[in-house]
Protein backbone atom coordinates (compact mmCIF):
# COMPACT_ATOMS: atom_id res chain seq x y z
CA UNK A 1 0.00 0.00 0.00
CA UNK A 2 1.41 3.40 -0.95
CA UNK A 3 1.80 6.20 1.57
CA UNK A 4 -0.99 8.15 -0.17
CA UNK A 5 -3.35 5.18 0.03
CA UNK A 6 -2.50 4.65 3.69
CA UNK A 7 -3.19 8.31 4.46
CA UNK A 8 -6.47 8.18 2.51
CA UNK A 9 -7.50 5.04 4.41
CA UNK A 10 -6.71 6.74 7.72
CA UNK A 11 -8.59 9.89 6.70
CA UNK A 12 -11.62 7.79 5.74
CA UNK A 13 -11.49 5.94 9.09
CA UNK A 14 -11.32 9.29 10.93
CA UNK A 15 -14.21 10.61 8.84
CA UNK A 16 -16.28 7.51 9.71
CA UNK A 17 -15.40 7.90 13.40
CA UNK A 18 -16.55 11.53 13.52
CA UNK A 19 -19.68 10.80 11.49
CA UNK A 20 -20.56 8.09 14.03
CA UNK A 21 -19.62 10.45 16.89
CA UNK A 22 -22.07 13.15 15.75
CA UNK A 23 -24.82 10.71 14.80
CA UNK A 24 -24.76 8.90 18.15
CA UNK A 25 -24.98 12.19 20.03
CA UNK A 26 -27.81 13.41 17.78
CA UNK A 27 -29.71 10.13 18.25
CA UNK A 28 -29.22 10.30 22.05
CA UNK A 29 -27.27 7.03 21.98
CA UNK A 30 -24.85 8.30 24.59
CA UNK A 31 -23.95 4.87 25.94
CA UNK A 32 -22.81 3.84 22.44
CA UNK A 33 -21.00 7.19 22.01
CA UNK A 34 -18.83 6.34 25.04
CA UNK A 35 -17.65 3.21 23.21
CA UNK A 36 -15.83 5.42 20.69
CA UNK A 37 -13.25 6.16 23.41
CA UNK A 38 -10.44 4.00 24.82
CA UNK A 39 -10.45 3.18 28.55
CA UNK A 40 -7.73 5.70 29.50
CA UNK A 41 -9.19 8.50 27.39
CA UNK A 42 -9.58 12.19 28.13
CA UNK A 43 -12.57 14.28 27.04
CA UNK A 44 -12.72 17.98 27.75
CA UNK A 45 -14.71 21.00 26.68
CA UNK A 46 -12.73 24.22 26.96
CA UNK A 47 -13.21 27.78 25.72
CA UNK A 48 -10.98 29.03 22.92
CA UNK A 49 -9.83 31.86 25.21
CA UNK A 50 -8.62 29.40 27.86
CA UNK A 51 -6.89 27.24 25.24
CA UNK A 52 -5.07 30.22 23.71
CA UNK A 53 -3.97 31.41 27.16
CA UNK A 54 -3.12 27.84 28.24
CA UNK A 55 -5.46 28.12 31.23
CA UNK A 56 -6.46 24.80 32.86
CA UNK A 57 -10.17 25.55 33.44
CA UNK A 58 -12.51 23.26 31.50
CA UNK A 59 -16.26 23.53 31.11
CA UNK A 60 -16.39 19.72 31.27
CA UNK A 61 -13.56 17.29 32.02
CA UNK A 62 -13.64 13.49 32.04
CA UNK A 63 -10.23 11.86 32.35
CA UNK A 64 -11.29 8.26 31.73
CA UNK A 65 -13.94 6.23 29.96
CA UNK A 66 -15.40 5.42 33.41
CA UNK A 67 -15.91 9.15 34.05
CA UNK A 68 -17.71 9.42 30.70
CA UNK A 69 -19.93 6.49 31.70
CA UNK A 70 -20.69 8.16 35.06
CA UNK A 71 -21.53 11.41 33.28
CA UNK A 72 -24.01 9.63 31.02
CA UNK A 73 -25.52 7.69 33.93
CA UNK A 74 -26.06 10.93 35.85
CA UNK A 75 -27.71 12.48 32.79
CA UNK A 76 -30.06 9.52 32.57
CA UNK A 77 -30.88 9.18 36.26
CA UNK A 78 -30.12 12.31 38.27
CA UNK A 79 -29.75 15.52 36.26
CA UNK A 80 -32.64 17.70 35.23
CA UNK A 81 -31.95 19.72 32.09
CA UNK A 82 -33.79 21.23 29.17
CA UNK A 83 -35.17 18.62 26.80
CA UNK A 84 -33.70 19.10 23.37
CA UNK A 85 -32.63 17.39 20.17
CA UNK A 86 -29.09 17.93 18.91
CA UNK A 87 -27.94 18.33 15.33
CA UNK A 88 -24.15 18.25 14.83
CA UNK A 89 -22.67 19.59 11.62
CA UNK A 90 -19.05 18.48 11.42
CA UNK A 91 -16.81 20.09 8.83
CA UNK A 92 -13.92 18.74 6.83
CA UNK A 93 -11.49 16.68 8.86
CA UNK A 94 -7.74 17.17 8.77
CA UNK A 95 -5.76 14.07 9.73
CA UNK A 96 -2.05 14.00 10.52
CA UNK A 97 -0.23 10.71 10.98
CA UNK A 98 3.08 10.70 12.76
CA UNK A 99 4.10 9.31 16.11
CA UNK A 100 0.43 9.77 17.00
CA UNK A 101 -2.61 10.20 14.79
CA UNK A 102 -4.31 13.55 15.24
CA UNK A 103 -7.44 14.95 13.68
CA UNK A 104 -9.07 18.35 13.75
CA UNK A 105 -12.49 19.38 12.49
CA UNK A 106 -14.77 22.39 12.90
CA UNK A 107 -18.27 21.78 14.21
CA UNK A 108 -21.56 23.58 14.74
CA UNK A 109 -24.15 22.24 17.17
CA UNK A 110 -27.79 23.19 16.76
CA UNK A 111 -30.40 22.40 19.40
CA UNK A 112 -34.16 22.19 18.99
CA UNK A 113 -36.73 22.09 21.78
CA UNK A 114 -39.93 20.02 21.80
CA UNK A 115 -41.80 23.34 21.39
CA UNK A 116 -40.16 23.86 18.00
CA UNK A 117 -37.50 26.44 18.83
CA UNK A 118 -34.17 25.82 17.09
CA UNK A 119 -30.94 27.72 17.66
CA UNK A 120 -27.23 27.55 17.26
CA UNK A 121 -25.93 26.24 20.59
CA UNK A 122 -22.17 26.00 20.09
CA UNK A 123 -19.52 26.47 17.42
CA UNK A 124 -15.91 25.45 17.67
CA UNK A 125 -13.36 22.86 16.74
CA UNK A 126 -12.59 19.27 17.70
CA UNK A 127 -8.96 18.36 18.44
CA UNK A 128 -8.49 14.61 18.68
CA UNK A 129 -5.70 12.17 19.35
CA UNK A 130 -6.67 8.82 17.86
CA UNK A 131 -5.42 5.30 18.34
CA UNK A 132 -6.12 1.87 16.89
CA UNK A 133 -7.72 -0.57 19.30
CA UNK A 134 -8.70 -4.03 18.12
CA UNK A 135 -8.40 -2.87 14.51
CA UNK A 136 -10.74 0.09 15.04
CA UNK A 137 -9.88 3.77 15.28
CA UNK A 138 -10.79 5.10 18.75
CA UNK A 139 -10.50 8.40 20.58
CA UNK A 140 -7.61 8.63 23.04
CA UNK A 141 -7.94 12.33 23.78
CA UNK A 142 -10.46 14.92 22.68
CA UNK A 143 -10.56 18.62 23.30
CA UNK A 144 -13.75 20.32 22.21
CA UNK A 145 -12.75 23.96 21.90
CA UNK A 146 -15.83 26.18 21.95
CA UNK A 147 -15.50 29.62 20.42
CA UNK A 148 -16.99 31.18 23.53
CA UNK A 149 -17.25 30.05 27.14
CA UNK A 150 -20.70 31.65 27.36
CA UNK A 151 -22.96 28.61 26.98
CA UNK A 152 -26.54 29.94 26.66
CA UNK A 153 -28.10 27.18 28.81
CA UNK A 154 -26.97 24.34 31.00
CA UNK A 155 -24.21 22.28 29.37
CA UNK A 156 -25.62 18.84 30.08
CA UNK A 157 -24.89 16.65 27.08
CA UNK A 158 -21.51 16.20 25.38
CA UNK A 159 -20.73 18.37 22.37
Amino acid sequence: MSETMAKDTLRLAAYDLLETYGRLLDEDKLEEWVDLFVEDSLYEIVSRENRVQNLPLSLMLCDSKDMLRDRIMSLREANIYNLHADCHVIGLIRVEAGETVTATAPYALFQSTPEGDSRLFSVGRYYLELTHEDGTLRIKRQSVVVDTGAIPTLLATPI
